[in-house]
Formats: structure tokens, sequence, C-alpha cells
């Protein structure tokens, strides 16, 4: 690759035109003389704050963070952080991530997103034949198929039935048509590979499409239905193994018995556990006979007769009569549907697989072609230049041992071209050279184009990837985020935490210098009734008085028409673990802790109180005061607090190492 050489004034220009307009954007930090702008104080404080507050004494509160922040990244930049492999190859893994959306046409994305989504909310019934076909085939193979696929077609629109052709001589090569006939029954978006799911989606219903070519072959589609989707469903059921081969004999005895189980299920037998004594379905039986939801979006298909007799039952609890699919006879129980929900809910989820699925080849395909006008991209002149490659290149390539073209002459060669990147014949060369390996041989002129179209999408795409800083803002915040983030991490490590969890002999001695800090509070041994209700916290209170029902059978008497009217828990409990005992949340000290206002509570039975709408009675079986915890006992706290020291340590000491100057004018103007 050549780079043309730009003028002093042009390198001049460009620096000027990506740089900081001071006015707009003014330095509210300096660190050893290097300005940190208002924009990035800007981005992290209403980042870290869902209400900031722009006052002086918010503002001056949180550059006292900012500026511990940045003294830890610029000490990390100082000892080489950024230069670590590991690190540096992380940030790499991340900008890569946060840059797909970047790399995308927005337009046409939110196009398939909304296509997406009304193919999630419809349903299309269809029924297909496969004519297999390898994704590498030669020229002749593919033809071979596409003719045969063609033949097909032609006799399904001359009024032969589309199932019979399928399970014909010669027809469907998809395995499972021996048992479906072809059809598919009813999916929606992203159950299909999208070519096919594309084709189906646009052939109107009662049509059969011309054939569609996807990564297993050549298909035909026949749309049977279109129906607006019920939404996914969970369900279980019940099924007594019966497919096509089974003799008249065992048909009938299954039958026979489906009949009978559903007669049990109407006298009021257990559905779960007919299921798990007598389903054949090893992979739901022991659950009860629960299955996977399946049904509009949901990665779960089921064959056609079972979805339809499954979104027939009208409610939550309702089992079906027994019918037969190709596997047996099944009853159905519906557990719950879940409606398709609304666009805005969906949309998130959506754009996350069609950003992974297939169907963003096309966004990328739009995206690349607005890259190449816009760049000025020129490969005019690749083709009349690749003679020299497929000519002179055999199968020595395919085994790896190819050494490259035979003449250097052409070495210099412009292939391709775009803003002030050149790429040579040697650059397509070194390419070559650089995939081969031991591989099947495929016809070299084809292999030549598709490697070339391969490495220059490549080169483009990678040129923008480099850009992505200059040309959004937003991004730029975002991979710098990223990265101080990670050499942040990675310094903490090092210097705080490590250190602290290692030191035994620092951490002990902090202990015995800070005791009476690591108290446990009054605690609490005894039974926790937490009720829905005044009403039922009164009954409660009752019962405990009584003293004649343990805490379980005192749940159950109280829960017998409802889980919900009561929770028991039986423990140690105290205001640090339980919120129910916190009456008032108290004002943070100057060592950061909270001191709240919390109940006390006698042994025995105490009287019923209320927290955020519940309603509790606690039955104290012993009283443990106030006392200092033993090392063992808050090693953890003491090791977090001894961490905190150090780290003040070090702050302190990276402080007078360096230069701070804050410009408040600039500071007190965020946010304005």
């Amino acid at each position: 690759m050549k780079k043309i050489q730009l003028l002093l004034f042009g390198l001049l220009l460009t620096a000027f035109s990506f740089g900081h307009d001071d006015e707009k954007d003014p330095i509210v930090l300096t660190i050893n003389g290097e300005g940190i702008h208002q924009s990035e104080f800007l981005y992290i404080y209403t980042k870290n704050n869902a209400n900031p507050s722009f006052k002086k004494a918010a503002l001056d509160a949180y550059m006292e963070l900012f500026i511990n922040y940045k003294l830890k990244v610029k000490e990390a930049e100082s000892l080489g952080y950024d230069t670590i492999p590991k690190l540096k190859n992380e940030l790499e893994q991340y900008r890569k991530q946060l840059s797909m959306p970047y790399m995308v046409d927005k337009e046409k994305n939110e196009k398939l997103i909304e296509e997406a989504y009304y193919r999630t909310k419809n349903e299309l019934h269809a029924s297909h034949i496969l004519i297999r076909v390898v994704q590498n085939a030669s020229p002749e193979d593919t033809l071979k198929a596409y003719n045969k696929a063609m033949e097909l077609r032609g006799r399904i629109i001359a009024g032969e039935d589309f199932g019979a052709v399928a399970t014909g001589r010669g027809g469907s090569e998809d395995p499972s048509a021996s048992v479906n006939r072809g059809d598919l029954g009813f999916f929606s978006a992203m159950q299909m590979v999208y070519p096919f799911e594309e084709a189906a989606f646009t052939t109107k219903v009662g049509d059969v499409s011309m054939p569609v070519r996807t990564k297993f072959g050549y298909h035909i589609i026949k749309v049977n239905e279109i129906r607006e989707a019920k939404g996914k469903m969970k369900a279980a059921h019940i099924m007594i193994l019966s497919d096509p081969s089974s003799s008249p004999q065992d048909t009938k005895s299954a039958e026979e018995k489906i009949n009978e189980i559903y007669e049990l299920l109407k006298t009021g037998q257990n559905f779960e556990d007919l299921a798990k004594k007598y389903s054949d379905d090893q992979s739901s039986n022991s659950k009860g006979g629960i299955l996977p939801e399946f049904g509009a979006g949901a990665k779960q298909r089921m064959v056609p007769e079972f979805e339809t007799a499954a979104f027939k039952l009208a409610k939550d609890g309702d089992y079906s009569a027994p019918f037969r699919s190709p596997y047996g006879f099944h009853i159905i129980k519906r557990i719950e549907l879940t409606p398709v929900p609304t666009y805005e809910k969906l949309y998130r989820e959506l754009k996350l697989k069609v950003e992974k699925d297939f169907r963003a080849q096309t966004t990328r395909d739009a995206f690349l072609n607005k890259l190449k006008t816009e760049y000025g991209f020129n490969d005019l002149d690749a083709q009349k230049l690749f003679p020299m490659f497929y000519e002179t290149m055999d199968n020595s390539f395919f085994n790896g041992r190819w050494t490259g073209l035979e003449s250097k002459a052409h070495h210099e060669d412009i292939l391709f071209s775009f803003k002030d990147l050149f790429y040579t014949i040697k650059d397509f060369e070194d390419h070559l050279l650089g995939i081969q390996s031991s591989s099947n041989p495929v016809p070299m002129k084809k292999f030549i184009t598709d490697q070339f179209n391969i490495w220059s999408t490549n080169e483009l795409m990678k040129y923008e990837e480099s850009k992505l800083e200059e040309k959004y803002p937003d991004f730029k915040a975002l991979i710098r985020e990223y990265r101080e983030g990670i050499l942040l991490f990675e310094i903490m490590q090092n210097e705080v935490w490590d250190k602290a969890s290692s030191d035994t002999t620092g951490i002990k001695k902090y202990y015995e210098s800070h005791k009476s800090e690591f108290t446990y509070p009054a605690r609490y041994r005894g039974e926790l009734y937490k009720c829905k209700d005044q009403e039922t916290a009164q009954k409660v209170l009752k019962l405990v008085e009584e003293d004649s029902l343990t805490f379980g059978q005192i749940q159950d008497v109280i829960n017998a028409n409802s889980q919900l009217n009561l929770v028991v828990k039986t423990h140690t409990f105290n205001s640090e673990t339980t919120e129910a005992f916190v009456l008032k949340e108290g004002k943070e000290t100057k060592k950061g802790k909270k001191k709240n206002k919390v109940r006390k509570f006698n042994q025995g039975v105490n009287k019923i109180f209320e927290k955020d709408g519940e309603f509790y009675v606690f039955n104290v079986t012993e009283v443990m005061q106030p006392r200092e915890r033993e090392f063992k006992e808050a090693k953890g706290l003491v090791t977090a607090a001894y961490q905190n020291q150090l780290e003040k340590e070090w702050i302190d000491q990276l402080r007078s190492k360096y230069t701070l100057e804050i410009h408040h004018d600039a500071l007190y103007a965020v946010g304005n």
C-alpha cells in the first residue's frame, strides 16, 4: 500500500480541523500541563449522576473525585500500562464490539428492524422442497440443482399436488419431507435462514416461489397462509409414541392409551402426575410434561398439528382432547400465553438479533456502497490485472505451497484505491500468501474474484473503523472511557486490592487500631413473620402468642387460600441485614458511614410493626447485645477498610507527584 505524501499545509489544516475549539469547549482541569476539556468532565459527570446538580458545591465535590480518577489513569500511563499486550488486546476487542453500530447503514438497519417486527407480529404457514447443493459448488453442479428445482416447480404450477411432488421420486431432499410432505407449519422472523424467510414473506399466499438459494441448496416455497401471530406459549404435554411406521395394532393401542389418560384427566387427576407416569417423551416427562416455550419469536418450533391444537386452548390451565401428530398422540395443557410485545418493548431485542443475523449483510452492503462513494473507491483496472494470478496459480495454492507470482514486474501496478491510499498487485499477493492452506481446489477465476472482493472490502472497512473517533464524538468518548477503565482496574489491582489482600500483617495491625469500628449491632435470633396486611398480622400475632403451632404450621394455616398472605423466616436478624428494622435512614458521618435509627426488640413476642406497607410480627428467642467483632469475624470488612486507607495514601502521593490546576470559571459553566 502506498500513501500520498500530503503537503505540510494539508497536515496543519487536518490537525486544526480536528482540534478542540477552546472557546466552545474550555479546559476545566490541567494535570502536568495537559488540559482536560469541559466536554469530557460533563460526559463523565452526567453519566455517573442520574439527576446531576450544577451548583458550585456539587461541581467542586465531583471535581475532587474526577481528579482522583484522572490521576490514577495518568499514573497508569506513566508506568506503561497502556503498552501491556494483554490490556491492548482487551481494548481492541472492546473497540470492535463498540464500532459495530457505526459500521452499518442505520437507515437500512431501522427498516430491517421494522421488517423483523412485522414478521414477528405475523406468522407464515409454508411448505418447501429442497434440492441440496453445497455453497462452494461448481457452476455446473449449481446449474444442475437449479434446473431440477425449476422442473419440480413446473410440475406444481401445472397442477400436481405440492406434497405429492415433495415426497415422490426425485422430490425433496429434506429428510423431514417423508413425514411432513414438505409442510413447515407456521413460522415467524428469525426462525428460518434469512434468504428463505425473505422469499417466503415476499411470496403471495397460494403462490410458489422461484428457486431460492440458501446455504442448504435451492428451495421452492409455497405459501399456504399468513395470520397474526398468537405469541409465545409455555405448555406441557402427554405423548404416546406412534409414528407413521407403526403397525395398525400398535397405533390402535397407542390411541386407546391416550384416551384412557384423557378420561383420568376429566375425573380430576393431576396433569403433571399423569405426564410423569405415562408420557413417552423422555425429554419432558420427568418435568411433568413441560416443554420449551414455542411460537412467534421463540427459538423452539413445533409441528403444525401440535401448534394448531395448542393455540386453540382458550385460557391458561385448559387442556386439549387427544390428537395425533407425526410422532404420536398428544394431550396439551396450556400453562401461559405471552402475546407479541409492542414494537417499542421488542425494539432492543430485535435490534440485537438483526445485527447478529445474516440479514445484517444487507445493511453492510449498503454501508459499503456509501463508503465507496464517500471515499472515491476505484477498482476499474482490477479485472484487467486478475489474469496474471489465475493464469499462473495452480493447485499448489490449495496445498499451501504457493510461493507467489513468478514475475515481479507488475508488483507496483494499482488494483484499487480510495482517499489517498493505493493497493497494488504486491499487496494482493501478500494477502493470498497469508490465507493459503490445505483445502479442496475450487475454480481459480471465481476464487480470485471472491478473494479480491473480500480483501478490498476489509481494507475499506478497516480504514473507516480507524476514523470513527474523528467522525463520531460519542464513539471517541466511549472508547476513552473503556480505555481508562481498563487501565484503572489494572493499576488499582496492583496498587491497592492485591497489595491489601496479601499484607496480612498490615490488615491485623489496622484491625487492632480500629477495633471499635468493627462491631455487631444488636442481633435477634427468632422468627420474623412478614404479612400482606394488618388483618393478617393480627391473626399471626394471636397464633404466635397461643404457642400451640410451629412457625411452619402457622404459615400453612395463614396461606391456606393464598401463598401471598405470609412469608416466615427463622434466622439471626440485625439492622444491617434486615431493611424492615430501619426506622429512619441517617446521614453520612465524616467516615462515610450512615448512622440509622433502628427498631429495638425484646425477647418474646413483640408488637406488630409496619414498614413500606407490609406488617411484621417478630418472635424473639434470644437477644444478643452489640459487641466488637473478633478478627476472623471482621476480616472481610477490615480488608475493605484497609484497602480504602491504602488508596487514600496512594492518592495523596499522586497529588504530590503531579501538578494540578482547576479552571473554576470553566468548571462552573458546566451545564450552561
